[in-house]
């Protein structure tokens, strides 16, 4: 293994420039060269790689969003557009690759695997939907973010007595929704692995309202249904005061956190680990504060279990 090449792919996640830190240094520091991917698989494919040392590095730990910058690249879903990556990197004369990316960038790589690439995968998306890893690069950052977007909106719900239905990010992975709205002390908690009944919400909005309570957070995770309908639908049966904050993009940007600094190292140094010593086809994750490795294809065909419990922790510290 004498050049490696690093790619961001997919949503960007802060802590995807401390990963990519990781792998230059590390590389180096074994001997190796390393070759940066400009805009993930589609700079692949138009063989835009830079080699990179370790001033390139220099000052990024603290960056959010990634300096490799990243694309979607309808191309390399087909088999041509992965041909003509696998060229590029036999072109360059790069033994191992590692991609930084979500559960889609994961899939490149296992493509590329099985087309006889060595390719490590390094989990990089705030969403934390990646089942065979206790967490994913970026997740942390993304829910602080979002606490303190609470903190900031819970000032002017209760100052102005109404509801405020909080919309996040995550897909179809309630996650960010259940730690933020605990964190965050939200009243309720609507995430798309478990169901919810609007009368029930309102029932629990109305008795809260009767008792003296006139203001509440809702999270609302993206992957159930959109705030501005739900607020409409709490304005429509109780009659109370709602506002809807869509947070967006900005739970993808931020100076990432002491935790996702620090695994983002770990995890980069991993994945150069991996492909010194000859293997492929793996992903690098956390599991129960230890870093780990795993099959890709076993990792992307693991079931993702929701934390039920602390679910119904949040409902009953919720009453």
């Amino acid at each position: 293994m004498k050049k490696i090449a690093v790619l961001t792919s997919g949503g960007d996640s802060p802590g995807m420039n401390a990963a990519v830190r990781a792998v230059v240094r590390s590389a180096i520091y074994h001997g190796c060269k390393v070759y940066g991917v400009n805009r993930g698989y589609k700079g692949l494919i138009d063989g835009d790689l830079f080699e990179m040392d370790l001033s390139s590095v220099g000052d990024i730990i603290h960056r959010g969003g990634t300096i490799l910058r990243s694309a979607r690249c309808e191309e390399f879903r087909t088999e041509e557009g992965r041909k003509k990556a696998h060229n590029v990197l036999n072109v360059f004369g790069i033994d191992g690759l590692v991609v930084i990316g979500g559960d889609g960038s994961f899939q490149g790589a296992q493509k590329l695997s099985e087309m006889g690439f060595p390719a490590i995968g390094v989990p990089g998306t705030i969403d934390n939907d990646l089942a065979y890893t206790d967490y994913t690069i970026g997740f942390d950052t993304a829910l602080n973010t979002v606490l303190d977007a609470i903190s900031k909106i819970r000032d002017t719900s209760s100052s102005h007595e109404r509801i405020s239905i909080i919309e996040v990010m995550g897909r179809h992975c309630g996650d960010i929704a259940l730690y933020a709205g605990v964190a965050g002390g939200a009243e309720i908690i609507i995430v798309p692995e478990e169901e919810y009944d609007i009368d029930e919400i309102c029932k629990r909005l109305i008795q809260s309202n009767n008792r003296g309570k006139k203001h509440s957070i809702i999270m609302l995770a993206e992957g159930v249904g959109n705030a501005n309908e739900i607020m409409e639908q709490i304005k429509e049966k109780t009659g109370l005061d709602s506002r809807a904050t869509i947070l967006g993009h900005i739970q993808r940007g931020g100076t990432p956190s002491a935790f996702d600094r620090i695994l983002s190292s770990q995890m980069g140094a991993k994945a150069v680990e991996l492909l010194l010593e000859g293997k492929a086809s793996r992903v690098v994750g956390i599991k129960n504060n230890e870093i780990i490795d795993m099959d890709i294809h076993e990792a992307l065909s693991m079931e993702r279990k929701f934390n039920s419990n602390l679910y119904k922790l949040a409902s009953i510290l919720a009453k």
